[in-house]
């Protein structure tokens, strides 16, 4: 079997995450970043892009990097300094980056938010998190004591260099209805559809401080399981589904940012 192009690839990723369909932020910019002119032979997965990532590419020689938060996700730059270095060790090494953020965020399958529920012991019921009519993130009944679902997200968290911060919870409260937004999931919006949608319980990567204040007093459990640990889930699932459709190895590289 002939190596994989990068183009049958991209094309495969592009059909199973929707990424023609499913809106996003521009900076997102989901899909081929940067292309590469070589047969794909390895892949790698990231959550985020730097230069300590692209180097740990190179030493195990991938050519094909998946990431969450793509080269872009600053804006428009000059391409000078951090952002400068970071193109030229992707181009010098012939490597192709791909970045998925919202179509990956809430896949059924490989999503960050569907596949945190499984790792915390929860099922999906339904989606939450609407973003320009796209669920972003999945919500369901339990019934968990909080503190119980508060030890497994610092379990969680703690495998991917983080912490988990929570609001006060008291003793023998219970998790009936729960909300996941992966990353930086605690918003108005958030708060405010967990409010009318009688969620006791949202679990998010982080959040402003004053979504702990507004939680608090309208009687919501926020858990913060850190923006990084709650978002390594998706890349690592889509790479593994890379390995296996097109018979490559493939590896993923943590990085944590401790956030």
């Amino acid at each position: 079997m002939s190596p994989p192009t990068l183009d049958a690839i991209a094309g495969h990723l592009d059909a199973f995450l929707r990424i023609g369909e499913i809106p996003d932020y521009p900076n997102a910019l989901n899909g081929v970043q940067v292309a590469n002119r070589g047969p794909i032979s390895r892949v790698a997965a990231a959550v985020d892009i730097s230069r300590a990532v692209i180097h740990q590419a190179v030493e195990a020689r991938a050519n094909f990097l998946i990431v969450h938060h793509g080269i872009f996700w600053a804006g428009l730059q000059q391409i000078r300094g951090v952002f400068y270095e970071r193109l030229k060790l992707l181009l010098d090494n012939d490597i192709a980056l791909y970045s998925a953020h919202l179509p990956l965020d809430g896949h059924p399958t490989v999503g960050n938010n569907p596949l945190l529920a499984l790792a915390l012991g929860l099922e999906p019921l339904g989606g939450f998190a609407e973003f320009r009519g796209f669920m972003i993130g999945v919500q369901g009944k339990s019934d968990i004591p909080t503190v119980t679902l508060l030890q497994r997200a610092h379990s969680f968290a703690k495998q991917h260099g983080g912490d988990v911060r929570a609001t006060p919870i008291d003793d023998g409260r219970v998790t009936r209805r729960w909300a996941i937004c992966t990353g930086a999931g605690a918003s108005a919006g958030t708060l405010a559809e967990a409010a009318a949608g009688g969620i006791d319980t949202l679990i998010v990567g982080e959040g402003p401080h004053w979504t702990a204040v507004d939680a608090r007093e309208s009687g919501l459990s926020i858990i913060y399981a850190g923006h990084y640990a709650t978002e390594t889930l998706g890349v690592r699932a889509l790479a593994e589904r890379i390995g296996e459709a097109f018979v490559l190895p493939w590896f993923f590289i943590d990085s944590p940012t401790g956030l």
